[in-house]
């Protein structure tokens, strides 16, 4: 290989892992992407991950959640291990948990929980929704306010639209009398 070439792929992989966390590590792939390596850190949270990254290893460390949408710009990863973490298991994990059952449902089963007291020393995978709690299923109080004014609204219109199919019914019957 002429010492441009080599020159280039050392300069790729400088390039590919200059977004590395601060605390992990992070290797260049052959096949394009990254290898990033966050094991063992004492991590709480997750750190700014690279776009490319493609294998990521959290694994013991100190995270409870996984906020929603963490990995929604890592479009290449394949690989996620977050085994030996004191995870909460409650709604706060319901991104981490479907996440995992979309693209490695197996790594469910490799997943414990430390908490909640409902949850605890139990795999993700076998966890009920009640275990994990009505994870926000009922509204915030402003926004019920705000709902129940759209439905009364919505019951206005309703009614407004069947008086005038009324008035619409009345007078053509009027007009074939």
């Amino acid at each position: 290989m002429p010492a441009w070439g080599a020159l280039f792929l050392l300069w790729a992989t400088a390039e590919a892992t200059k977004d590395c966390p601060i605390l992990c590590s992070c290797r260049a792939l052959e096949t394009m992407g990254l290898w990033v390596d966050c094991r063992d850190r004492g991590l709480t949270a997750l750190p700014a991950l690279p776009a490319h990254t493609r294998h990521l290893l959290l694994a013991n460390n100190s995270l409870q959640s996984v906020p929603p949408g963490a990995f929604d710009h890592l479009p290449q990863l394949q690989t996620l291990d977050v085994t030996q973490n004191p995870w909460h298991c409650d709604c706060s994990l319901t991104y981490l948990r479907l996440w995992l059952e979309d693209r490695t449902p197996e790594a469910l089963f490799q997943v414990r929980c430390a908490s909640p007291s409902l949850a605890a020393d139990s795999l993700l995978g076998r966890l009920t929704g009640y275990q994990l709690g009505s994870c926000g299923w009922q509204l915030q109080a402003s926004w019920m306010r705000l709902g129940v004014l759209w439905d009364v609204a919505l019951i206005a219109v309703a009614v407004l639209g069947l008086a005038l199919l009324a008035g619409l019914l009345c007078t053509t019957r009027e007009a074939l009398d």
